[in-house]
């Protein structure tokens, strides 16, 4: 039964019908992008439309719902079915666009975002379905084109987005990613094969609660300190109220029957694969945010950085949409040949010297978009290679649950590096003519608080390494 899709054996050719099913997931993954991408285009409007200057929780919102609903959804797909859970998520984002849509405050518009942010769940179901789908070897391939597709859209969709808000106004882009999720729903729903692979048991409502909400109000604490005080009583009720969910579902979750997360079975290889995603995928992250910053300051300014030139932005940000579909899709190749640990090696390799690379690049355009390229490839080979890895070690009917894992590691990283790197520029900001800049100083420490973060995840990655037999894919 758990070798089984729709209809019989799983996948070993591709056909027709099965690149059809990649397009509608590569679709999935798109609308994610409407969602956590796609509201920051029009931040200024609407901080200004409701009145507020607090853009982090604009900002963080979907990524932090995302972690909360992750555990959830991860279980929840592995017991009731994958296909059946992925529509669901998809019609929660729609009510959460329709909510933001017609928010009357800030805080409704808020609660449209964490329903929104269901959506980021999309990405590793998506992932879960695939190694239903496929054959073992299919299935890493598979899931680089389907974790990184969705990346060449990125060149179009930022102008599109832009040109819809300045004629319709930001409620456009809601309008949509509402669109998007129907669409997608409708034809995952239709085309989609329901899954086959059941795990019998029922839900730990109340563990995946513990989880979720502990580690969005800490990752809440994490991306609201920065701005507030990291001291501030309001970011503090947040880590204690986190640290308590958390330490709650610990002890809980060693005496369920069957947790939400099951920690006393993960094992060492899995552990390090996650490791390697957070300290990985968070490094990315945040040097995607430092090239924005960077772009904007001319040479001429003589800060000791910067690179704004006519089309730089267009460079830094339209080939890295290429970089990371080939570097996902070259992953899934490289892995069916020497395994994912060593794709997920490869990876954080080519981010470590695109990193160190920018201690020279934040002042050489040229050598900034090789950076940029070199991080793009990171990013696709570093989530795709995650996903393998994690999806190699586990059983077919804990896909859903370590597929989750995956994805709350890359938000995880993410919004810890990026608040993390925000806090040292600002602590190292530079006043000249009466405005406030980024130090050179502090640019550096950001790039070098980067490739800690890499030299730390090259350090797991050598470990799982070890932890691998030289045919390390299973099959």
């Amino acid at each position: 039964m758990h070798n089984l899709s729709l209809g019989g054996e799983q996948h070993t050719r591709w056909n027709r019908r099965l690149v059809g099913q990649v397009a509608i997931l590569i679709l999935v993954n798109a609308m994610v992008d409407t969602v956590v991408t796609a509201p920051l285009l029009v931040l200024p409007e609407m901080l200004d439309h409701f009145g507020t200057d607090q853009a982090a929780w604009i900002d963080a919102s979907s990524l932090l719902a995302g972690a909360m609903w992750a555990p959830l959804l991860g279980k929840s797909a592995d017991i009731h079915s994958k296909r059946r859970v992925l529509v669901l998520t998809l019609l929660t984002a729609l009510a959460g666009a329709l909510v933001c849509l017609v928010a009357p405050t800030l805080w409704v518009f808020i609660l449209g975002r964490l329903l929104q942010g269901a959506a980021v769940g999309a990405v590793f179901l998506t992932v879960a379905l695939i190694r239903e789908i496929f054959a073992p070897d299919m299935a890493m391939i598979a899931t680089g084109i389907v974790t990184s597709g969705s990346a060449l859209l990125s060149v179009v969709m930022p102008s599109l987005f832009e040109m819809t808000a300045a004629e319709f106004g930001w409620r456009s882009v809601f309008v949509a990613s509402a669109v998007f999720a129907a669409i997608a729903g409708i034809l995952v729903r239709g085309l989609v094969p329901p899954s086959t692979i059941r795990t019998p048991g029922k839900l730990d409502l109340a563990g995946a609660l513990l989880l979720g909400g502990g580690l969005a109000a800490v990752l809440s604490y994490v991306s609201l300190g920065s701005e507030f005080g990291w001291s501030a009583v309001g970011p503090l009720a947040l880590l204690a109220g986190g640290a308590t969910a958390l330490t709650r579902w610990f002890l809980v979750a060693s005496r369920v029957p069957e947790p939400v997360i099951d920690i006393r079975n993960l094992g060492r290889p899995l552990v390090l694969t996650l490791l390697v995603v957070v300290f990985g995928t968070g490094a990315y992250q945040s040097m995607l945010t430092l090239f924005g910053l960077i772009a904007k300051v001319s040479p001429e300014q003589q800060l000791g950085y910067g690179i704004a030139a006519p089309g730089a932005l267009g460079l830094l940000y339209g080939l890295p949409a290429i970089g990371i579909v080939l570097g996902g899709t070259l992953a899934g190749v490289l892995a069916t040949r020497v395994g994912p640990a060593v794709a997920l090696t490869g990876g954080v390799a080519l981010g470590t010297v695109g990193t160190v690379g920018m201690f020279f690049g934040d002042s050489l355009l040229l050598l900034a978009v090789v950076c940029s390229f070199l991080l793009s490839l990171t990013a696709g080979t570093l989530v795709t290679s995650g996903f393998n890895m994690a999806g190699a070690l586990a059983p077919p009917e804990r896909q859903g649950v370590v597929s989750s894992m995956v994805m709350v590691m890359v938000a995880t990283g993410a919004v810890i590096l990026k608040f993390v790197g925000s806090a040292v520029l600002t602590s190292t900001n530079r006043v000249i003519d009466g405005e406030t800049v980024n130090s050179a100083t502090g640019v550096h420490s950001y790039i070098s608080m980067a490739a800690i973060a890499f030299a730390a995840a090259a350090v797991v990655a050598v470990m799982l390494l070890r932890t691998q037999r030289p045919t390390a894919v299973e099959s």
